[in-house]
């Protein structure tokens, strides 16, 4: 049986996201039977992949309005390596939990994970101005805590206050509206799925200490027309200052622009690591596509048997 660490315990968003991955045509042969294990954190979700105890991880990768799950993107950039083969999104908005018959002015503490106090920090302000925001690992880890008493509130999915008899003071709250989460299921590596047209790629590198070199790693993504939906950057934690830097890019290693920029950036970078190419999801934003130079290639092929115009 397959096995899936995810961010838990049951009702987080992850939680959700799992439960659509499921329900996605394109991987609901792999996941249908598939047993879901909780996971404190996303780094430990992953780490039970590469120790053998789940097959893949169901984890947070990016959100619309604080950007990328750093404990997910760092996990990912170090250690042994794996690779990303699907990905779904989740509109992301929150109720705030209480045990029955706690009123908006009894609520002194509200513990929730740090991207959920991010996205509702404004409306806590102006509601429950007398509230201080504590964080914990997730936000169905909070709403276990206001059930167990030791939090008064909590910013969570709905379903989190139905496992844990919780009622909600508010609903559908967000101090952004329109914030999305992107949660992507990650495996040891294998070849990556089929190139479907509306593709995503994801890298991971380092760059030597010379002039431009950034700039010379990005120019060759630049000329070959490839759209990046995401670029980022984080400290090594092995020497001071130095950084790994975090690509997404629109298009699949199949596409031959994308493989060709993949080629030069393994000389123009140091380790390199292919996080996988994967359909993006259902409802997602690609970007603009990779060229197509099947004509190109056509012609080339032409001219080295003698054909065609030159």
């Amino acid at each position: 049986m397959v096995t899936v660490a995810y961010l838990g315990p049951p009702g987080t968003f992850t939680d959700a996201a799992l439960h659509r991955l499921r329900a996605d045509a394109r991987t609901s042969d792999l996941l249908a039977d598939a047993e879901a294990v909780p996971a404190p954190t996303p780094d430990e979700a992953l780490a039970m992949v590469r120790s053998g105890a789940a097959d893949y991880a169901c984890v947070p990768f990016e959100n619309s309005v604080d950007g990328t799950v750093n404990p997910t993107g760092d996990a990912l950039a170090v250690g042994e390596r794996l690779q990303i083969f699907a990905e779904t999104e989740l509109d992301v908005a929150f109720s705030i939990l209480v045990r029955p018959g706690t009123a908006a002015a009894d609520v002194r503490v509200l513990r929730t994970h740090p991207v959920a106090a991010a996205q509702v920090r404004r409306w806590v302000g102006v509601h429950l101005p007398q509230a201080h925001i504590e964080t914990t690992s997730s936000t169905a880890a909070g709403a276990e805590e206001v059930a167990a008493g030791t939090a008064d509130a909590t910013a969570a999915p709905a379903r989190a206050g139905e496992i844990n008899g919780l009622v909600p003071l508010a609903e559908r709250v967000a101090d952004v509206g329109g914030a999305r989460t992107r949660f992507v299921l990650a495996g040891r590596p294998a070849p990556p799925p089929p190139r479907t047209g509306s593709d995503r790629t994801s890298v991971v590198f380092g760059l030597p200490h010379q002039p431009n070199a950034l700039v010379q790693a990005l120019t060759e993504l630049s000329i070959r027309d490839i759209d990046l939906t995401r670029i980022g950057s984080r400290p090594t934690r092995v020497e001071r200052f130095t950084y790994l830097f975090h690509v997404d890019l629109v298009g699949h290693i199949d596409d031959p622009a994308v493989s060709e920029a993949l080629v030069a950036l393994r000389h123009r970078t140091s380790d390199l690591r292919f996080l996988g190419s994967w359909p993006v999801a259902d409802g997602g934003e690609a970007g603009a596509p990779p060229p197509d130079r099947a004509e190109a290639l056509r012609w080339i092929d032409g001219l080295r048997r003698g054909e065609g115009a030159g």
